[in-house]
């Protein structure tokens, strides 16, 4: 199933949802003009589990190993990478920031972020390959959306063999199932399956859900 917009409007114009998405593209083209150089880019600016469980500090990087938190989150591996992550976020994203008002859904977007690198590294923690993506901070957008508006409609669009229907579904049966596909590859591949860290996907998408009532504004009846 692939989400294409909800029915839920807002009440503000989502300045840091746009913002984020702006920066995670220039971002990728930026590493996509690199070209066989953006590896290096990624081993300087990519969050590695060993070098921050054990507090190692890459003599390739100049930055300290605490900015690889945040830099990460901007770095993706491909364009279905990228595309995907801005998608969920450019549709659920907006709602949230609704909800929280901006600056808060900017500390509430990092620190769902770093939960997600840490949810991954702690147990991962020899491995010295790079996470980077956004999906663990867009992961816990996605907990808060399906605690405060399960019930949202969702134009989604369904493949059915040869043929691909568009309908509506709740949010609930969307992102639910979402988070059910990622407890279940993580499951079955351990750690990491096909390049993706799928516990940091678990671990934002809870710490989401935990924070979004600390972090919602208090809105008259």
């Amino acid at each position: 199933m692939i989400p294409i917009k909800d029915d839920l409007p807002t009440r503000t114009f989502p300045f840091v949802t746009i913002a984020l998405i702006a920066a995670n593209i220039v971002v990728f083209f930026y590493e996509a003009s690199l070209g066989p150089r953006a590896e290096a880019l990624i081993f300087t600016y990519g969050a590695i589990p060993f070098n921050l469980i054990y507090g190692i500090e890459s003599g390739r990087s100049p930055v300290p190993i605490v900015a690889s938190l945040f830099t990460s989150m901007f770095l993706h591996g491909g364009f279905m990478h990228v595309a995907g992550n801005m998608l969920y976020l450019w549709i659920f994203g907006n709602n949230i920031e609704d909800v929280m008002g901006h600056v808060r859904f900017i500390f509430f977007y990092l620190i769902c972020g770093i939960a997600a690198v840490y949810s991954h590294a702690l147990l991962d923690a020899t491995s010295q390959v790079p996470m980077i993506g956004a999906s663990g901070a867009v992961s816990g957008v996605l907990g808060a959306y399906l605690l405060l508006f399960p019930h949202a409609k969702v134009l989604t669009l369904v493949p059915l063999g040869f043929f691909i229907q568009i309908i509506r579904i709740p949010a609930v049966f969307v992102l639910g199932l979402w988070i059910v596909v990622q407890f279940i590859n993580g499951l079955f591949s351990g750690r990491q399956m096909g390049g993706v860290a799928w516990f940091a996907h678990i671990g934002g998408f809870l710490v989401g859900m935990g924070l979004i009532h600390l972090f919602k504004r208090n809105r008259g009846r």
